[in-house]
């Protein structure tokens, strides 16, 4: 039945969609009611200060699987085009990470059986591939919660109810499947919530109406329109202008989180049930952050042009529990990234990889387990976004741009919030410089030069083909929604 060997465990990765660090119950955020999350966190250590490696889905996805930053791997904004076979020649289907090593695929040659079941958003949702044998798959990046189109065994097929529901029943008949076979399984669910759409009709009427009518939103901040915030259309999601818009998007954000919880407790339910809780590893965190209100934006980083890194679009909420094995009920505020992951979750399962010393992460499971940090040195994580790059320790953050506009540094000591630039304070003069002299180093070991975000024309509006390929690789129809 499935593992129980504590040196190769098995693996649960939950992956959610759009969420803020902010949006749970158990992140502060009391109106909000996702109790298995909290439940998820009683069990394990929840991570306050945990980073993405770009503030936008498909980069950071990419970077969860490879271990690699996006200028390495060549994801470098969300994939408008190749997502499914479906697709005219134009937008034909793409492998956009073809030929990158992933940990899905280390875990195979290792012995386990591996599953995707929900979003892929890296290309060619027909085709299995990065390591999974089982493959359910939502067809492009983002769109409906009821007769969502899905590819099950090269075939488009609609999903029969609320996607969230059908992901986990597609991940629960694969553990069903492994649950007799005398190997250990990887599964990654991957929900689409809470990404938009986020109106009435896509959410359960009973859920999204108690929200409407009883929650007041107290605990989301909510400010004037940014200036630069770009207009948005369709399944990118609404914009709360007036009081009665923002109570309704948010009604359907928190929705379809507290729907996804319940799911998240379906899985830790079976698990709990066939005695394989304390030997399975689980890990949850979101693909970005996401700001829904917050500093006058709704939407990630891709919310405004320039891109944004404000720590509402970077950070992400993550939980890691293995009971017996980890400690329990923690909150850990140390800087990590998903860059991070990869090596974690190879040393868990006692992989070795060839490649380690290419990658910018490093393994924090002794951390995790109690153990004492090996590495002195300051702690900095680091993300970036086409020609928009951040460095951030503990105190500082700083931003530079290559696009010869004005670069960011925030003093977070004072100003957790990020409310003051202070790249022109003399005052910082001596940090800033250290900072971006860090920032360039830190890059230079970890960019491929054909693939190198500094030098591509990323405007936050979808990728289209792979880059150097020969059409434009990204869209430039940027439109402001105030200008």
């Amino acid at each position: 039945m499935a593992s129980t060997d504590q040196n190769r465990p098995n693996i649960l990765f939950i992956l959610s969609d759009d969420q803020g660090p902010w949006a749970m119950n158990c992140a502060g955020t009391e109106e909000l009611i996702s109790p298995n999350l909290n439940r998820l966190s009683e069990t394990g250590i929840r991570f306050e200060n945990f980073f993405c490696a770009s503030p936008v889905c498909s980069p950071a996805r990419a970077t969860i699987l490879t271990g690699q930053m996006p200028s390495q791997h060549g994801v470098q904004d969300f994939l408008r085009s190749g997502n499914s076979a479906e697709l005219s020649e134009e937008d034909k289907s793409i492998q956009y990470i073809k030929g990158t090593p992933t940990y899905i695929e280390l875990l195979k040659k290792r012995g386990y059986s591996t599953a995707l079941s929900g979003k892929w958003h890296l290309g060619d949702s027909v085709t299995p591939q990065a390591g999974f044998d089982f493959w359910d798959v939502f067809a492009t990046g983002s769109g409906d919660y009821y007769k969502s189109p899905m590819f099950r065994d090269g075939k488009l097929y609609e999903a029969d109810g609320y996607v969230s529901d059908v992901i986990t029943e597609n991940g629960i008949k694969f553990l069903e499947e492994q649950f007799h076979e005398k190997k250990p399984f990887s599964l990654n669910v991957h929900y689409t919530a809470p990404h938009a759409p986020w109106d009435r009709h896509q959410h359960p009427k009973d859920v999204y109406d108690d929200y409407f009518k009883n929650c007041k939103f107290e605990s989301v901040d909510w400010e004037s329109t940014h200036p630069n915030h770009l207009s948005k259309e369709g399944a990118s999601g609404s914009i709360g202008h007036t009081k009665l818009e923002r109570r309704q998007i948010l009604s359907g954000y928190f929705s379809a989180i507290t729907e996804m919880d319940k799911n998240i407790g379906r899985l830790l339910d079976w698990l709990e049930e066939k005695k394989l809780r304390d030997n399975t590893l689980i890990i949850f965190t979101s693909d970005n952050g996401m700001n829904m209100g917050h500093h006058g934006i709704w939407g990630k980083g891709n919310g405004t042009y320039p891109p944004n890194m404000f720590d509402t679009s970077v950070k992400v909420p993550t939980i890691i529990s293995m009971p017996n094995h980890l400690p329990q009920d923690i909150v850990n505020f140390d800087l990590l990234s998903h860059y991070d992951l990869m090596p974690t979750i190879l040393e868990f399962s006692n992989i070795e990889h060839s490649e380690n010393h290419q990658m910018p992460g490093k393994s924090f499971k002794k951390l995790i387990q109690g153990s004492k940090k090996i590495d002195q040195k300051p702690i900095m994580v680091y993300d970036e976004y086409g020609q928009t790059r951040m460095i951030r320790n503990n105190n500082h953050k700083y931003i530079h741009r290559y696009n010869g506009v004005e670069c960011e540094f925030y003093n977070l000591m004072a100003d957790p919030k990020e409310t003051k630039n202070e790249i022109n304070n003399p005052d910082f003069a001596e940090i800033i410089i250290k900072m971006k002299r860090q920032l360039f180093d830190w890059f230079k070991n970890y960019s491929k030069p054909e693939h190198d975000g500094s030098k591509q024309l990323v405007k936050g509006r979808g990728q289209l083909d792979i880059i150097n390929s020969n059409r434009e690789a990204f869209a430039q129809d940027v439109t402001f929604l105030l200008k």
